[in-house]
């Protein structure tokens, strides 16, 4: 069913540099007035000359005030916009940040605090959709609440080596941990759990079985509030260095069509599984020797990948994210089906 669309006037972003002005480039296109917050040390950046209106925000605790929830809440009210864009980083996966928004009338541009909550953490992500529908491919593992030196070896041993130590909470390779055999291990988890901890504030490990000579695919997909959800092909990210990636290319240059088309419906499946809105994106890993993927994770927020999406596509994802946060649905934005299922 569809619902009336709410007009965004202005837009506040909630985040800095590149994507910063990548937002408010979309945000004059559309003729929306764009706000940007910018620190004192950011004060000389493009980004801030080039938005609508700038507002110098500190924050009253230690953290960053790009992560001051109450700040940016206040600076939206004071500037009267209607929306929140949080970029990618920074607020951009906090639950809490879009329930906030949500509480407080404004528009938050990405998906709601459910689906975020959702796909949180890799290990909510997984018990999760082992429950929703076992017929979608999870890398062998553990993802226990028993987080103890004495099951975690256990368990890893169980799994065979190599295995992979990865932070739940985490991202961008901070508590990952390649384990080549067993007298690597109690190191490895002692190392991966101390980072994990500095990083994120939660220890948490996941143990996966490693794929030294994998691809790393991910999906875009949008979802809008009549609960339909279209992949926008996906995206090749293996050339990585410390887990971080390097090199995006798209389409996929080893991907067989077949397995292309399943990954592509498995990361469709997935988000609707959620009731996703708003632009996401669903991470695989695909074994070339067996043809096997495996799901990996949902980032809840635009990639800072995207442009490589929006070349092959010509289109602008951040125009579509808008146009969703208007209630308007994928179908009255049309695209061309052969990108979409």
């Amino acid at each position: 069913m569809e619902g009336s669309q709410r007009e965004i006037r202005k837009v506040l972003i909630a985040n800095r540099g590149e994507i910063a002005h990548r937002i408010s480039k979309t945000c004059k296109k559309l003729f929306i007035a764009s706000v940007c917050i910018f620190s004192e040390f950011d004060k000389d950046l493009p980004y801030v000359r080039h938005a609508d209106e700038a507002i110098l925000v500190s924050s009253k605790t230690k953290t960053s005030p790009y992560l001051d929830i109450d700040e940016i809440i206040r600076v939206t009210k004071k500037t009267n916009a209607d929306a929140i864009h949080p970029g990618y980083g920074f607020l951009s996966e906090n639950a809490e940040f879009a329930l906030r928004c949500e509480q407080e009338g404004i528009i938050f541009i990405g998906p709601n605090h459910k689906s975020i909550s959702a796909m949180g953490s890799k290990q909510s992500a997984k018990i999760f959709l082992r429950s929703y529908d076992p017929t979608i491919p999870l890398i062998p593992g553990y993802d226990g609440a028993d987080q103890s030196i004495e099951t975690l070896t256990r368990e890893a041993i169980k799994i065979g080596f190599p295995v992979l130590l990865k932070a739940s909470a985490g991202g961008g390779g901070k508590g990952m941990r390649v384990v080549e055999n067993s007298s690597q291990l109690h190191e490895a988890i002692d190392s991966a759990k101390t980072e994990s901890q500095r990083s994120f504030g939660d220890s948490t490990l996941l143990i996966e079985k490693y794929f030294p000579n994998s691809r790393h695919v991910e999906v875009q997909i949008f979802g809008d509030h009549t609960g339909t959800v279209l992949h926008f092909s996906e995206r090749e990210c293996s050339i990585q260095r410390r887990h971080q990636k390097v090199i995006e290319e798209t389409p996929c240059p080893i991907l067989p069509d077949s397995i292309r088309s399943k990954i592509c419906q498995t990361a469709v499946k997935i988000a609707q599984s959620i009731h996703y809105t708003n632009a996401g994106t669903v991470e695989f890993i695909y074994t070339e020797s067996n043809h096997l993927f495996y799901f990996l994770e949902v980032n809840t927020r635009l990639q800072v990948e995207h442009p490589v999406t929006e070349f092959l596509l010509d289109l602008d994802l951040v125009q579509i994210q808008i146009q969703i946060a208007q209630n308007y649905s994928l179908a009255q934005i049309g695209f061309p089906s052969q990108h979409s299922i």
